[in-house]
């Protein structure tokens, strides 16, 4: 069980985390940085040449900032622009184990990330996975003009089209959440608030006007392959944004994992456009 717990905090203090990033082609060294928002402290890391675009990822749940340990460190990535990574309100180091399930108030505590990064770069990609393009969506409804294209990745958008575990009901009940690890317990809260938080969203879609590429495995059980066609139905429409649905086929909900020419090559798309 101590096991467990350990392995489950998902989260990488900043010394391990910078050894991990240590060995990109470049030699770049990550830069971690802290602030405060709504009585929480947030952090992200970044990392590359300032003179480049900038593409932020933001990641699902559970997980934390070092679940893009692999691709921060991409020689073709970091060649075209600088990387940053935030760990979402619960996760990593941003308040860990203290949910936030308003996906308007997650947007607007990493807003000012963006805010500030405007001043310093001309292009701006944001990239979302899982839950994390939930916020991607909300970031870009609200906040269009801090970015400059956005990539939805496995993104769960459509209310109700998505797997919730039995599990989740019962240990997220206050008499046996504390069994659960911390990622896992706000993991739980923003499931069980999700249908509620998407529909709310479900009028905003007309705000977004950046270009948008959707991404999706064909036979993804978690998230399921109806929320891509419910974004690009969202999207395409006649003086909208350029938006592109790639569907896998013979993908699940691993992407990351199986097809990262596809996340990489998406994303230069919209450096480059």
């Amino acid at each position: 069980m101590a096991f467990a717990y350990n392995y489950m905090d998902m989260r990488l203090t900043d010394s391990v985390y910078a050894e991990r990033l240590a060995n990109n082609h470049f030699q770049y060294e990550p830069d971690f940085q802290y602030y405060e928002v709504e009585d929480r402290t947030m952090r992200y890391v970044e990392m590359g040449d300032d003179s480049l675009p900038l593409v932020m990822f933001i990641h699902g749940a559970p997980s934390s900032s070092a679940f893009w340990d692999g691709i921060l460190q991409d020689s073709l990535l970091l060649s075209h622009a600088k990387v940053l990574a935030v760990d979402r309100p619960g996760y990593g180091y941003s308040g860990y184990a203290r949910p936030v399930t308003s996906v308007k108030q997650q947007a607007a505590m990493i807003a000012p990330i963006l805010k500030k990064k405007r001043e310093q770069h001309k292009r701006i990609i944001l990239h979302g996975s899982s839950y994390g393009g939930t916020l991607v969506a909300r970031l870009a409804m609200d906040f269009p003009e801090l970015m400059d294209g956005i990539v939805l990745q496995s993104a769960s958008v459509a209310p109700g089209l998505e797997k919730t575990y039995w599990i989740s009901y019962p240990t997220s009940h206050f008499l046996l959440k504390w069994l659960v690890p911390g990622p896992l317990q706000v993991a739980n809260a923003e499931k069980l608030s999700h249908r509620a938080q998407l529909e709310a969203m479900a009028p905003l879609w007309k705000n977004i006007d950046d270009p948008t590429i959707i991404l999706h495995g064909g036979i993804d059980e978690l998230i399921y392959p109806e929320n891509a066609y419910y974004a690009y139905d969202k999207l395409k429409r006649v003086g909208g944004p350029f938006v592109d649905l790639i569907m896998d086929p013979n993908r699940e909900h691993d992407l990351l994992w199986n097809r990262r020419d596809l996340i990489i090559g998406s994303i230069l798309r919209l450096v480059k456009r």
